[in-house]
């Protein structure tokens, strides 16, 4: 059989043709073999084939008279189990340093992102404290700007920060997408109003941020008569709460009082924008294992989430 010259460069592509053999051999056959597997059984002839091709000789018999290993077969099986077993075995010894996780996490955040429903950074959090229940979580809200200096000069290990621009010396992680809706207070008179007789935004005061946004963002607030200005979201849901702003916020973050009825969306199919949230390390950081566990956390909590769990 010819194919190229295996050399011991393992892939995971080899390891994943490996373990199909393995499930194959222990299943007795092709067949049997796809309950095990959940793929089919095109797909795991497939994948025995290329193995064989790989490694450069025939590995089982299959056909009407049933399937069998030949002897390259039955060696390459036993090889299979010793090296999948030292692969669980330096899995678990790596898993068992998280045990022993020590040190400190600094940590800047946006403010108001607590109310989030998802939470990745809540979970990810209780997550870390499992496995490192004498890591030191130090947590500072500050404005994006703040938070991406301290990641960059090394006061903060991580950040999440709204995605406007990517900066040369950071790396990112998509978090997730805030929706923002223009509201006004149960006290202002747009509450009462339906949004079809509202003729002009600019006949209200609003409050605008002082923050940067996007250019895309920015053209959000053109239409307002921006007459304050807040350093953050609560700042704007003070103003708004007043009865005298209208003011855009998170979705999430004005819900409670939307739920009680000191708030409403003013005709939120039209006044409404995303912002990106990213989670932000250092380029070129050195290796820390209670960053790189948390980090992993996070990745892990967005894989189910787009999963379904």
């Amino acid at each position: 059989m010819k194919g190229s010259e295996f050399k011991g460069q393992l892939s995971d592509v080899d390891l994943r043709m490996l373990r199909i053999f393995r499930a194959v051999v222990e299943s007795g056959g092709f067949s049997a073999a796809e309950v095990e597997l959940n793929i089919s059984r095109a797909a795991i002839s497939i994948a025995m084939a290329d193995l064989e091709v790989r490694l450069g000789f025939r590995l089982c018999q299959r056909g009407r008279s049933g399937f069998s290993l030949t002897d390259e077969g039955k060696q390459v099986y036993e090889f299979t189990l010793q090296l999948l077993s030292s692969l669980e075995e330096f899995k678990t010894r790596v898993n068992s340093l998280h045990a022993h996780l020590k040190g400190e996490l600094n940590i800047g955040i946006t403010d108001n992102l607590v109310t989030m429903p998802r939470m990745q950074i809540t979970h990810a959090l209780s997550r870390l404290k499992q496995v490192g229940p004498e890591v030191k979580i130090n947590i500072r809200m500050s404005p994006p700007n703040e938070i991406e200096l301290a990641v960059l000069d090394g006061r903060l290990h991580v950040g999440m920060v709204p995605h406007h621009r990517a900066l040369a010396g950071l790396d990112y992680l998509p978090l997730y997408d805030e929706e923002s809706r223009l509201y006004c207070s149960n006290d202002h008179p747009l509450f009462d109003m339906a949004d079809t007789d509202i003729a002009s935004l600019a006949d209200w005061d609003a409050v605008v941020p002082a923050y940067a946004q996007s250019a895309d963002i920015k053209r959000h607030y053109q239409p307002l008569h921006g007459v304050a200005t807040a350093t953050d979201r609560e700042g704007v849901a003070f103003l708004i709460l007043t009865g005298a702003y209208i003011g855009f916020l998170p979705e999430h973050f004005a819900a409670l009082w939307v739920a009680e009825g000191r708030m409403r969306a003013i005709a939120p199919k039209a006044h409404h924008f995303v912002t990106p949230f990213a989670v932000i390390t250092r380029k070129g950081a050195r290796s820390n294992l209670v960053l790189d566990t948390y980090l992993e956390s996070l990745r892990q909590i967005q894989t189910d989430i787009e999963k379904g769990k």
